[in-house]
């Protein structure tokens, strides 16, 4: 005897959005975030179907939302709802006949013909007697839906001027909120994780400690290391600049054993501080802090004045160790032991990094696992609410699965970003399985094409679970249009990584547009990974940059529609080096409750002037649309306004103003 499993209802729903992996591994939104939910929702015959988009709370509590078709005659149907509670969520759809909807479409054109007039609104009066006698209908409604029922049946009315009572706006206004809803089918429910906003949005300055403060005796040359006591005096200047979050490099012990010298070399000369990413002395490994910096008293110190400013604090999780590391003693069996005996180090051919010895995750993962959770609950104690994971595509995805559930359920906020430039196979499974923000390809993403293809793709789909955070440079890599485009380059990727993205972050000395590569490798030469590099921050005006970062950051924060990822279009320019892309937030959803647009257009080419027409999508700004149609376009860099309809004109010289950000106001 066998059983048969009927997995769809009545009315069929299927390709439910946001679902990832059918459901293995739960969507993503924050408090406050516009979530689009989709589904194709159809029937047998010519009947009406409708959707019902629905939310159940952590606490239980439900929200609906009528959907809209927005393809017709493919049957897929939308709607926008906004979770607004930590935790996670339950979403489902619900398929269900329309027959009030149904009747609409068949007595309009059968009345309007002449035919079967009277059976057509008899059908219509018995329709809306069982929509005014639905338990719970407010009294306001059902008081209206009898009047329509009278109507229908008034003889004394021609039967058009019955129908255009049943048809009405307001009764029709009246169903769109109380609908008819026969054979309701409900789809499964899938999982919709929400977390705070910070790992949606954000601004993020990443520096090294050490170097703050750092001082070279002018008569040895020996160097005396920046502590959390003189890199929290950077901390006014960061916050000034409106970054929430600053992100250290790691604080931990460095080893000596084949440390590596100025540039990537294999050879030190005295006072050569190591990379900090070679974890592990005989002062400790992933739970201490290196002596120069200071203590776990110092670095609390340093969180609070963080805190104070309103800024919160990232530490670099790297997951390998230094030869001298207390594991590499104590736990032997983490490690890969090669056939000579010795242990394997990291490499990357050709790359090699003696000074690092990565883990195996195989021989003892549990006892790994174990002490690795220690150790982040350690620097959690001390105030860090957020982790950026070095390299987490070398490790094993069950581990982090387990981790950031483990870590999710008992500091729900706590933020990991994944730093994965990787395929893209590890890198959205890395997300799917609950790192909390991406790095992205953004940073090679130069040309027009290119990046028009990649801002659809990161705020489409994919932004049901992956965060893209935009970051222009970082340690590890100086790209070539920064190498060659000058200052005006380090502008134009400022305002696209600012606008293009929820989370955006810069490398301390981008405010200096420091841009000399190491030859033949994209990354700056004298790289801070390898030795103390203090910077004269007086210079930062000078270059501007510091001034556009901060005009940015303002702009963020004023902005709402800027704080989501899923609402951005793109728009046709004429010009092969002029982007244009909106991101808009309707009245509804804003937590103004004014409806928010803004568009960026900006100047690609650092090295000339160049002009478009752009070709706006004006119903995706929010604007009826139509050629006459008109509006203040108020650009947030300049304060200068001008009238902008549909195809507008622009000019834009890199050195001058790379670009306009526009904030779309009514004339």
């Amino acid at each position: 005897m066998s059983s048969t499993t009927v997995h769809l209802g009545r009315i069929p729903v299927v390709d439910v959005a946001p679902v990832v992996e059918h459901g293995t591994w739960p969507a993503k939104a924050v408090v406050g975030e516009v979530v689009p939910v989709e589904a194709t929702v159809f029937r047998e015959g010519h009947d009406a179907v409708a959707a019902t988009a629905v939310l159940v709370s952590p606490t239980g509590k439900t929200r609906t939302a009528r959907m809209v078709d927005v393809a017709p005659g493919l049957d897929r149907f939308r709607a926008e709802m906004v979770p607004d509670e930590l935790g996670e969520w339950m979403l489902r759809v619900e398929g269900w006949s329309d027959p009030v909807g149904t009747w609409v479409h068949d007595a309009t054109i059968k009345i309007e013909a002449g035919v079967d007039v009277d059976l057509m609104l008899a059908e219509g009066a018995a329709l809306f007697t069982r929509a005014a006698t639905r338990p719970r209908l407010p009294r306001a409604e059902g008081t209206l839906l009898r009047g329509v029922v009278r109507a229908l049946k008034d003889t004394k009315r021609p039967p058009l001027a019955r129908l255009a009572v049943a048809t009405s706006p307001e009764v029709l206004e009246t169903l769109e909120r109380n609908p008819l809803r026969d054979m309701v089918s409900p789809s499964p429910a899938y999982r919709l994780v929400v977390d705070r906003p910070l790992a949606l949005t954000g601004a993020w300055y990443e520096f090294f400690p050490r170097s703050e403060g750092a001082t070279q005796d002018p008569e040895t040359g020996e160097w005396t290391s920046g502590t959390f006591d003189t890199a929290a005096e950077r901390l006014p200047a960061i916050a000034a600049m409106g970054f929430d979050v600053v992100y250290l490099t790691p604080i931990h012990p460095i080893g000596t054993t084949n440390r590596k010298g100025r540039n990537n070399t294999l050879t030190t000369v005295p006072g050569d501080p190591g990379s900090p990413y070679g974890i592990g002395s005989a002062d400790g490994g992933h739970d201490a802090i290196h002596p120069e910096l200071g203590t776990f008293d110092d670095f609390d110190r340093f969180v609070d004045r963080a805190r104070d400013l309103g800024l919160e604090v990232a530490l670099d999780i790297a997951l390998q160790c230094s030869p001298d590391h207390p594991w590499v003693t104590e736990h032997p069996e983490w490690f890969t032991t090669r056939v000579d005996g010795s242990i394997a180090y990291a490499e990357n051919p050709p790359k090699k990094y003696q000074d690092i010895y990565p883990l195996n995750f195989d021989n003892d993962p549990e006892g790994i696992y174990t002490e690795i959770l220690r150790m982040l609950r350690l620097w959690i104690r001390h105030g860090v609410t957020a982790f950026r994971v070095d390299n987490p595509h070398t490790k094993p995805l069950p581990f982090w699965e387990r981790l950031l559930l483990e870590i999710r359920r008992t500091d729900p906020d706590v933020v990991f970003l994944s730093e994965a430039f990787t395929k893209p196979a590890m890198m959205h499974t890395l997300a799917k399985i609950g790192f909390h923000q991406s790095y992205t390809y953004f940073t090679w993403r130069n040309t027009k094409e290119e990046l028009e293809e990649y801002l659809q793709e990161v705020s489409g789909s994919a932004g049901a679970y992956m965060r893209p955070s935009f970051w222009p440079t970082t340690h590890d890599i100086l790209p070539p249009y920064l190498q060659h485009g000058g200052v005006a380059a380090f502008a134009i990727r400022a305002v696209l990584a600012a606008t293009a993205s929820p989370t955006w972050g810069i490398y301390s000395g981008y405010e200096l547009a420091e841009r000399v590569p190491r030859p033949g490798v994209e990354e700056q030469i004298d790289n801070e990974k390898y030795e103390f590099k203090p910077r004269d921050w007086s210079q930062a005006e000078d270059v501007g940059i510091s001034l556009l970062l901060t005009r940015l950051n303002e702009i963020r924060r004023a902005h709402p529609a800027l704080r989501q990822l899923r609402n951005l279009t793109v728009h046709p320019t004429t010009d092969d080096s002029i982007i244009a892309f909106s991101s808009h937030l309707a009245a509804e959803h804003s937590p103004t409750g004014v409806a928010d647009t803004v568009i960026t257009v900006v100047n690609l080419d650092p090295h000339a002037t160049r002009a478009a027409t752009l070709h706006l999508d004006l119903e995706a700004l929010g604007i009826p649309s139509g050629d006459t149609q008109t509006f203040a376009a108020h650009d947030l860099l300049t304060s200068d306004t001008y009238a902008w309809g549909a195809q507008p004109f622009v000019q834009l010289d890199p050195y001058a103003n790379c670009a306009h950000i526009i904030h779309v106001r009514p004339l």
